[in-house]
């Protein structure tokens, strides 16, 4: 009987250790983290974009009907459609629409909205700033240590829409083409001018 309590006791440590000594986690939260615990930015922007960014675009708002309800109710549409990672009177929105190349530039390309005519623009040259990371709503500032690492992110995101988003659009796009869009935009609560809107482009697609 001794022995048989003693091979018992000696079972239950095994388990016992062994259940603490094995733990799952989520691929995507290895790739993103270092050894020594900090965040690798570059892969963190890379499962950002492809696994949050991308997958939520369809709630992104129509920009004729951002506008429209800009023009009647610019507090309560900030309430509920901007989002913004400080304080501050510069809020982000995600926005999506669809219209006609007015004019293709060596910066930007000017597009006519479909629904009234409205012309806005879309980046296609300088895409700098934190309009993509703050718009989305989709990332907390508390999972960074530094500013420095926060503000690579956005780094990361601009890249990705440099080297992956425009070049191919950039080299078919003419005047004339309709196309489809989705994107961020920065507007100033305080002075609010919906007569300049630039885009950020997440997603381009020539409808022809």
């Amino acid at each position: 009987m001794k022995k048989f309590l003693k091979y018992f006791a000696a079972l239950v440590i095994v388990l016992f250790v062994g259940y603490h000594s094995v733990y799952f986690k989520k691929l995507n939260e290895v790739q993103a983290n270092t050894p020594s615990g900090k965040i690798n930015t570059t892969a963190y922007t890379r499962t950002f974009w492809d696994k949050k960014l991308l997958p939520s675009l369809n709630k992104a708002i129509s920009l004729d009907q951002l506008i429209g309800m800009l023009h009647t109710d610019p507090e309560n549409t900030f309430k509920k459609y901007s989002n913004a990672l400080g304080i501050g009177e510069l809020k982000y929105f995600m926005v999506k629409a669809e219209g006609s190349v007015k004019q293709v530039g060596d910066n930007d390309l000017t597009v006519t909205l479909a629904t009234d005519n409205k012309t806005v623009k879309i980046e296609t040259e300088y895409v700098y700033g934190n309009a993509v990371r703050d718009a989305s709503g989709l990332i907390n500032r508390n999972e960074f240590d530094n500013t420095s690492d926060f503000n690579e992110i956005s780094a990361g995101i601009n890249k990705i829409i440099r080297e992956e988003v425009l070049p191919d659009f950039k080299r078919t796009v003419k005047t004339g083409d309709h196309i489809t869009f989705t994107g961020a935009i920065e507007m100033n609560k305080k002075f609010l001018n919906l007569s300049d809107i630039e885009i950020t482009p997440i997603q381009l697609k020539i409808l022809k």
